[in-house]
């Protein structure tokens, strides 16, 4: 079986069946579907990923609105194969690409362009860490952090945003993500800022402001700890 990515929609009504010689991922582009299948039951929504093994009966209804990515697939990197989790929170990264996925295969039918993104779409899933769904809260917390990263974001600011005290924030977000608030923030800041500096031709000072910092010192500090090499070394000629 060739791998196929394809735009589907769902109706409410439950239908259950199985795909013997494939894996499956529903990806979420609109609307959410629920998913029902021997170790996983409930809602799967935009920013995440079911996986359904061959083999694997299960059971799907969404209302006729949402729509899904779905991909077809005769083998899965091992890690997705291995894990327990069956549902998990997409990258940025591979998120964006599930909406370019849909307006590339909306707009044409291209043998040769639907093999290359299937092949970024398999390399995205080998990098895609396999994490537990994330609860919504922090999830419109991470979206205001990737939608503001060049602007102080403070933890009273962003637990308002997750609708928590600051308190219950920091530990939400820490059980969630496996790190703390800052510790995140530093973490997409310092690569975001890698990837301008490498991908564009922005001064490094332009960059540092990008990524939320107006002293270029503090911000070649941090960077330099982070990667161990100073932002001039990654900056473009």
């Amino acid at each position: 079986m060739i791998p196929t990515l394809s735009i589907r929609a769902y109706t409410k009504k439950l239908n259950s069946h199985s795909h013997d010689d494939y894996h499956q991922l529903v990806l979420p582009v609109q609307g959410n579907i629920n998913i029902q299948m021997d170790n996983f039951s409930g809602k799967v929504t935009v920013g995440e990923c079911v996986v359904i093994p061959a083999g694997t009966t299960h059971g799907f209804q969404a209302d006729e609105a949402a729509r899904f990515i779905v991909a077809d697939m005769p083998a899965l990197p091992e890690h997705l194969l291995e894990s327990d989790v069956h549902v998990f929170s997409t990258t940025t990264p591979l998120l964006s690409f599930i909406y370019f996925v849909e307006k590339q295969l909306q707009h044409q039918v291209d043998k040769a362009i639907e093999s290359s993104i299937l092949d970024v779409f398999t390399m995205l899933l080998t990098q895609q860490p396999i994490t537990s769904k994330i609860d919504p809260r922090i999830r419109a917390a991470q979206s205001e952090i990737f939608d503001n990263l060049a602007n102080p974001l403070s933890i009273a600011e962003l637990s308002k945003v997750a609708c928590l005290s600051p308190t219950q924030f920091k530990v939400l977000f820490k059980t969630n993500l496996g790190m703390s608030v800052q510790q995140y923030v530093t973490h997409y800041r310092m690569e975001k800022a890698k990837a301008l500096l490498t991908h564009t031709d922005l001064p490094v000072q332009i960059v540092a402001e990008r990524v939320g910092y107006n002293d270029l010192s503090a911000f070649s500090r941090r960077f330099s700890l982070h990667f161990g090499l100073p932002p001039r070394q990654f900056a473009r000629n």
